[in-house]
C-alpha cells in the first residue's frame, strides 16, 4: 500500500467520522439540550465534532495533491452539508481504487 493509499485510507476514515459526530450532534446532542433541558450534550457533542471536522480538512490538505481544484472544492463544500461525508468518503474511495 503507498503512502498516498493510506493517506486517502485517513480521510475516508475522517469523512465518516465527521459526518457521523455531526448526525449524533443535530439527532442527539440538540434535541437533548431543548427537549430535556440538557445543554451538557451540546457542550460535550459539539467540540468532538469540531475536532472531527479540523481532522478531516487536515485530511484534505494532505492529500491535496490527488485532486484537482475543482474536487477539492467538492469535498470542502460537501463537509458542510448534513451527510455529506457519506458522498464524500464514497467518492474518496472511488479515487483510492483507481490508485491501488
Amino acid at each position: 500500500m503507498s503512502a498516498m493509499t493510506k493517506k486517502l485510507q485517513q480521510m475516508r476514515f475522517a469523512s465518516v467520522l465527521e459526518a457521523v459526530t455531526l448526525l449524533l450532534l443535530f439527532v442527539v446532542a440538540i434535541p437533548l439540550k431543548y427537549a430535556f433541558d440538557l445543554p451538557i450534550a451540546t457542550k460535550i457533542m459539539g467540540p468532538i465534532h469540531g475536532l472531527a471536522f479540523l481532522f478531516y480538512l487536515w485530511n484534505l490538505v494532505r492529500t491535496a495533491s490527488v485532486w484537482s481544484g475543482i474536487e477539492l472544492l467538492r469535498l470542502f463544500i460537501l463537509a458542510f452539508i448534513p451527510l455529506g461525508g457519506f458522498f464524500n468518503e464514497k467518492y474518496i474511495a472511488q479515487r483510492q481504487a483507481r490508485l491501488k
